[in-house]
């Protein structure tokens, strides 16, 4: 009874009020549960978007898992060490207390190498026909794989809380974090490909400029995971200083460049590494700088600049510019032609800074993968 008379009303309005009127009630009455309703259609959009992305993660997760098995299972005598690698994902490595700040660089240092070691040592026990080379590419995917996993369990945290919470400001700070967040994935999804195959990457590009100027020289191991190779250059002894290649390894310029400067006096010092570049700028392109050219926690770069200034050595840099997908993925026209001009620029330093007789070392920067 009541359905049909408010149809009946219904019908003698729309007999009495004309269709623009209706148009504009209709408008007002969307207007209105837009302003009521506003907060709500904004979180649910923004929770859409970010569960596309953590779908587009997972997939990426799942992948970087894959061909970490696969490469330990080619290796394994194992059948199976799907186990191993899902407790070996999970490492975490907790930083020193920092609240007394005097000698925190030799604890984090120990720590750091600890935490090497250990994950070295495990895949050798389990890639056991694997070779050093093949193990530290292995080594270098499961880190992949590793913080592609941590990558999807920070995102997927935060977005069940600002679900879970409704709170607007969990999930708006999520979704202005997340398109970085998704390049570094994107980056990861190039670099684990590189690392399977040993593609030589952009990070490579201190390490390149060391072995142009060493051909046709050999180098020689010298420390933990480095090697050295001494050469002149007209008239000048110049000794050359990058991580052990063809393996995926960034090694320990410090402890090496420490080392090589107590037994040797040098004129100077020059080192060349990858630099994030700004957007807008030209990839490969060359800056020159003053001081330890080299990334990381900073462990190395401080011993370094410890040595250097205590012998009073002149530190130059060499910065080849490359985006962060550049830096972990295979190498691109553009770093190469980077690389020949930083090569072509340290010589001429050389020349113009360090005398006849004089001595200098070039430290290469950078993960050796595929290079030699």
């Amino acid at each position: 009874m009541l359905p049909s008379m408010l149809l009946a009303i219904l019908d003698q309005i729309a007999l009495q009020v004309d269709i623009p009127t209706l148009l504009n009630i209709l408008f007002m009455m969307v207007f209105l549960l837009v302003i009521v309703f506003q907060q709500r259609i904004q979180i649910y959009l923004m929770l859409r978007e970010i569960e596309l992305a953590l779908r587009r993660i997972d997939l990426m997760k799942d992948e970087g898992r894959r061909v970490s098995l696969e490469k330990l299972k080619k290796s394994s005598a194992t059948p199976d060490p799907s186990a191993f690698l899902d407790r070996v994902m999970d490492y975490v490595l907790l930083e020193p207390v920092s609240l007394d700040p005097a000698g925190i660089i030799p604890k984090l240092d120990y720590i750091l190498k600890t935490g090497d070691d250990r994950l070295k040592e495990e895949i050798k026990q389990v890639a056991t026909k694997a070779s050093e080379v093949e193990r530290d590419g292995i080594a270098n995917v499961v880190e992949i794989a590793a913080t592609l996993s941590l990558l999807y369990k920070t995102v997927r945290h935060y977005y069940i809380m600002g679900k879970k919470t409704g709170s607007q400001l969990i999930i708006m700070q999520l979704q202005m974090v997340l398109p970085e967040w998704m390049i570094e994935a994107e980056a990861l999804m190039g670099g684990l490909y590189a690392y399977d195959y040993g593609h030589p990457i952009g990070d490579g590009g201190g390490a390149q400029v060391a072995a142009s100027l060493a051909y046709p020289n050999e180098f020689k191991g010298t420390g933990r995971e480095m090697e050295v190779c001494e050469t002149e250059f007209e008239g000048r002894k110049m000794t050359l200083l990058k991580s052990k290649g063809p393996g995926a390894t960034v090694g320990y310029p410090g402890d090496s460049v420490e080392e090589l400067i107590r037994k040797k006096k040098y004129d100077l010092v020059v080192m060349i590494d990858a630099m994030m570049k700004l957007e807008g700028e030209k990839s490969g392109t060359v800056l020159e700088g003053i001081g330890a050219a080299i990334g990381g926690p900073g462990t190395e770069r401080y011993k370094i600049e410890e040595v250097v200034a205590k012998k009073k050595i002149p530190v130059y840099a060499m910065l080849i510019r490359m985006s962060y997908k550049e830096v972990i993925t295979p190498i691109t026209e553009d770093i190469l032609k980077g690389v020949e001009t930083t090569a072509a620029r340290v010589k001429d330093v050389v020349r113009e800074k360090v005398p006849k007789g004089g001595r200098v070392l070039v430290v290469g920067v950078g993960n050796t993968i595929g290079v030699k």
